[in-house]
């Protein structure tokens, strides 16, 4: 019976600053980005399968997150600086390698973003539960359920939200994210403890709020006019991907509705879309290892199993 291959943690450095990065397995490079407000630890159990079926399993905190660095300009968590530091990982770690990258919410938006502007440092894109930027931008500029279940991203960009999400050992964050999954239990002691210690690193949580402050990413205010992807995002125009890629969504994700889903073939040239009927927001953790079974069939160009 094979063993789980053991997980390494070190640090690179990348466009001026410093980010931790847990790794296992030897192969083809296949990368992970977390979302808000996770870390490393959201795949701690893809990647041991990813690393079993031949493959190195690299995942980073991303800047602002757990014990990667912390820069205090909002500006430094433009889309353009989180673009550079995936460039600067894959150059870095991947050895002249091209990389699969596999990204979920906040890190799925860096991941399209990416494809779209550095196609020759990829060998694929997996994309779970992230809304595509140009896509985005249209559901919130023209459909109201999407700017309803968006209100969150208005309160992430208020004073005193950062106080709000730290409240009483970061309770409120236990219950919306921790206990959001649809699993049951829905998370473990250890889980919580791990999290809650990433959430109260000194910056942390203030670092993933600026995420949204500094992409100006929320609802248009009424009577205002929404944001283009370009002032959301900081792109120059549409992005197109040409990276084959697979798109796995958990349809009761009530953050990031399905519309964000339609009319991806119109940015992506070779795209392939797993839907999963019971999957929240959170389905990562969820369906853990249909997600494995996912990635895995994907990287190794096999047919890739529907999940019921």
């Amino acid at each position: 019976m094979k063993q789980n291959p053991t997980l390494s943690h070190g640090f690179v450095s990348v466009n001026g600053i410093k980010l931790h990065h847990v790794s296992t397995g030897n192969g083809p490079l296949v990368l992970f980005l977390h979302g808000f407000p996770e870390f490393w630890y959201a795949w701690k159990n893809v990647l041991p399968d990813v690393a079993k079926a031949g493959f190195e399993a690299v995942a980073i905190d991303m800047r602002g997150y757990n014990t990667s660095d912390k820069p205090k300009d909002i500006t430094a968590y433009r889309l353009p600086e989180l673009i550079a530091d995936v460039r600067g990982v894959i150059q870095t770690l991947g050895r002249g390698r091209k990389a699969i990258l596999v990204a979920h919410d906040w890190g799925g938006a860096v991941a399209w973003a990416f494809a779209g502007a550095h196609p020759e440092l990829l060998e694929k894109l997996v994309i779970i539960n992230a809304p595509h930027p140009t896509v985005f931008a249209r559901e919130l500029a023209s459909n109201p359920k999407q700017q309803a279940a968006s209100g969150y991203m208005t309160f992430f960009q208020s004073p005193g939200a950062v106080e709000t999400l730290l409240k009483d050992n970061c309770a409120g964050l236990v219950l919306s994210i921790l206990g959001a999954r649809k699993r049951k239990p829905p998370y473990t002691p250890d889980e919580k403890d791990a999290y809650i210690a990433a959430w109260t690193q000194p910056g942390a949580l203030t670092a993933g709020i600026n995420y949204y402050r500094a992409n100006k990413v929320s609802p248009p205010a009424p009577g205002s006019k929404p944001a283009s992807t370009a002032e959301s995002f900081g792109t120059t125009g549409p992005v197109n991907v040409k990276v084959p890629t697979l798109v796995i969504w958990g349809m009761l994700d009530t953050a990031l509705l399905a519309g964000n889903i339609d009319g991806l073939d119109k940015y992506v040239k070779d795209l392939t879309i797993r839907r999963i009927p019971d999957g929240s927001h959170w389905v990562i953790h969820e369906r853990t290892t249909d997600i494995s079974n996912m990635i895995t069939a994907f990287a190794l160009g096999k047919a890739i199993p529907d999940v019921n």
